[in-house]
Formats: structure tokens, C-alpha cells, sequence
């Protein structure tokens, strides 16, 4: 694979919209409260143009998956929502990797759902260029390739903060890329080639 096989835009891609949309917003209300330290869904919706209840929706998945808790407050309606205060290592690398964690499991959700409501999405956008491989790389070699696809991607992921870039007809697209070393799967730990 070349940089230029990459860079190649293809008039045929397309894929699921709501489950970027979805990420997005999650990771959108992880951000904010990691910048105000303590949200409603009211809030939120203000400060990230969605709407109360989807926000709502989304504060309570986080919650469920762990991530916030209910902030402490005097009753009333409003729901404030925190980061969750003993999550061990709030920063570093535990805490890099529980994001993670999360981050991927909102991604499998997501595609979860697109396969069992694609029939639902408008005839244009009823396909998905999911595809995996295994190819043998040098550390450098997977590096190089990461860079690559990231490079491919630059052009179009301003589209986010600038909606007016979007051309007629764009939806939010779910891009996932993950690299890595398979591992053996002897008893011994040797390599099966």
C-alpha cells in the first residue's frame, strides 16, 4: 500500500452516521465536564448545541459504563453529572487506557447497532466499508502505516468544527483504525508462521 492508494478518494465510501455522531457526543460531554468539573443535561445541551434530551441520554450511558456519577446537590430536578471522583489513577496511563477502553466499547456499540439498523438508514447510505488484514510490519512499518491513513483523513476532519466545509449530503462517518501486534497462539509463547 502506497501513500498515494490511500490518498485516493473513493466516490463509493460511506458509512454509519448516528454512531460517530453518538462517539462524538460522548466523548464531547467527557470533555466538558473534564473542563467545568460538574454539568446538567440542560447545561451541556447549551454549551454543546444538542439537545437536552440526548444529552441526558448520554450522561446516563456514561454513567453506566462507569465513567460519571451524579454530582451531590439539593435535590430540585436537575441532575448535576462529575467525572467519577475514585476511579483509580485519575491521570496517566490508567487513565488513558480506561478512556480507552471506553472509546472502543462505544465504537463496537455503535457498530453493533448500525448492523442491526442499517435497513432503516436512507438506500445511499444502506453499505459499510468495514474490512480487516493482517499484514507482517516492522514497528516502524506499522508507524509509517498509521501515519498514512492519518494523513489520508486530514482533509476531511475539520468538517466537524466547520459545518459549512461539509458538502451537500455528508453524514458523519465512523473511522476506526487499530493497529497492532498479533500475539502467539502456542502454549509455549513461540510464533506459529
Amino acid at each position: 500500500m502506497t501513500e498515494d492508494d490511500v490518498n485516493t478518494p473513493d466516490d463509493q465510501a460511506a458509512g454509519a452516521g448516528e454512531e460517530l455522531r453518538e462517539h462524538e457526543v460522548r466523548t464531547a460531554l467527557l470533555d466538558l465536564l473534564a473542563e467545568v468539573g460538574t454539568v446538567t443535561a440542560t447545561e451541556a445541551a447549551s454549551r454543546l448545541g444538542y439537545s437536552s434530551g440526548l444529552c441526558s441520554f448520554h450522561l446516563r450511558q456514561l454513567a453506566r459504563h462507569g465513567y460519571i456519577e451524579e454530582a451531590p446537590h439539593r435535590g430540585g430536578r436537575a441532575r448535576p453529572w462529575r467525572l467519577r471522583q475514585h476511579t483509580p489513577a485519575a491521570d496517566g496511563p490508567m487513565a488513558e487506557e480506561q478512556f480507552g477502553d471506553l472509546a472502543r466499547g462505544l465504537e463496537d456499540e455503535s457498530w453493533q447497532r448500525w448492523l442491526t439498523q442499517r435497513d432503516e438508514a436512507p438506500s445511499e447510505w444502506r453499505h459499510d466499508e468495514a474490512f480487516s488484514a493482517v499484514a507482517y510490519l516492522t514497528p516502524e512499518e506499522m508507524s509509517r502505516v498509521a501515519n498514512v491513513i492519518r494523513r489520508a483523513l486530514a482533509p476531511y476532519q475539520d468538517r466537524e468544527q466547520r459545518p459549512l466545509a461539509r458538502p451537500d449530503g455528508a453524514r458523519p462517518v465512523a473511522l476506526i483504525t487499530r493497529l497492532f501486534p498479533l500475539l502467539p497462539h502456542t502454549a509455549d509463547g513461540t510464533d506459529q508462521q
